[in-house]
């Protein structure tokens, strides 16, 4: 793998994304997979003055977790994670798996249990108590799901990861400022004809400051104004799960139906985690177009250039959504081919290419 686009994508990682500073305390996640990358954080991390620490993920254990512990266990966050977590200024996760479908069959409802337990940590982090950064190191797992070799997958990782980033947040700028002026969103496309409102909510810019690669401008819809229907042509991956050929209907704000080609009984399960389940709490446009195909990797799909997603379940507080959820599941709408975005009733985008840049 080359050695300097992993370099290239360290020196990112701690001195653009996360800007880490003389006295930080930088907590560094990633399976052994991504060694060659947690290396060379770590000796950025050093460099600056900073306080490393790694902390290894192994996919088997996660399984394990939720085999066997007690039903206590799903009831109770470990005091020393919680206090490692919240006693770190920056955080850079590097999800590096060596199996993506290793939860497959464990019980979602443990899961759905956890993730509730999880929740306010969850939300002590993304609500930017920390400054925090996630990206991808290329494996093989990885590689596979995205039907590429190895070696095509790290020349499309690092594709995605190592451009003029500068560049891309001034175009996402002038996507943020068009949106911005506008209220009623209307999403059309195959058997989806969606409306929602954005009135009074300020774009996000994601410019690789949390998520590396980054490239979208995200909103919280009005979180009851969303009616209509949408049809998801990718499908949906959520802890392990994959959900193909979703429908949903909402109906003032909520899921009223919600059909799936497979992985049906999984959706519902995950509609009923918790109230907030069921109301978007996200509106996001895909805006880098260095990244054209899906790879069952959220990541990088919720960022293809020409695309939209939708979340359902917990918002971002920063862009005044008011939703909460212990999910947030992103699904990904292909706009490139037929699709068009209006905004207040003027056609804003279509095929995936914006009208106004």
């Amino acid at each position: 793998m080359d050695s300097a686009a992993i370099a290239r994508l360290a020196d990112i990682l701690v001195n653009y994304s996360t800007e880490v500073k003389k006295g930080d305390r930088v907590l560094i996640q990633g399976t052994e997979l991504a060694r060659p990358l947690i290396e060379e954080v770590y000796r950025l991390v050093l460099r600056n003055g900073g306080y490393p620490t790694v902390r290894l993920d192994v996919d088997s254990l996660a399984e394990a977790f939720f085999r066997e512990a007690p039903e206590t266990h799903l009831d109770r966050l470990d005091p020393i994670v919680d206090f490692v977590f919240r006693h770190s200024d920056v955080l850079i996760n590097i999800r590096s798996s060596e199996n993506t479908r290793s939860l497959t069959s464990v019980d979602p409802a443990r899961q759905q249990r956890w993730q509730r337990t999880m929740a306010p940590l969850q939300s002590y982090i993304m609500e930017g108590r920390t400054r925090w950064c996630v990206t991808a190191f290329p494996t093989q797992a990885l590689a596979q799901d995205a039907g590429m070799s190895l070696e095509e997958y790290a020349n499309f990782v690092f594709g995605a990861t190592n451009i003029d980033w500068p560049a891309t947040v001034s175009m996402m700028q002038k996507v943020k400022a068009v949106f911005d002026s506008g209220q009623q969103v209307r999403l059309v496309g195959t058997d989806t004809d969606l409306t929602f409102s954005i009135q009074g909510r300020p774009g996000i810019v994601s410019d690789g400051r949390r998520n590396m690669p980054s490239g979208e401008v995200f909103y919280a819809p009005l979180e009851k104004t969303v009616n209509g229907r949408v049809y998801y042509e990718y499908p949906a991956i959520h802890d392990g799960r994959e959900v193909s050929g979703i429908r949903l209907t909402f109906r003032d704000g909520r899921v009223v139906e919600a059909e799936a080609d497979t992985g049906r009984e999984f959706l519902q399960e995950m509609l009923d985690t918790d109230d907030g389940a069921r109301y978007l709490g996200e509106f996001g446009i895909g805006t880098n177009f260095g990244i054209q195909k899906f790879t069952k990797n959220i990541l990088f799909d919720e960022k293809i250039g020409g695309t939209i997603h939708l979340a359902l379940g917990q918002a971002y507080t920063e862009g005044g959504g008011t939703n909460k959820s212990a999910i947030h599941w992103d699904m990904v709408k292909e706009m490139r081919q037929g699709g068009e975005v209006y905004l207040d009733g003027a056609l804003v985008q279509k095929d995936g290419r914006f009208l106004f840049l």
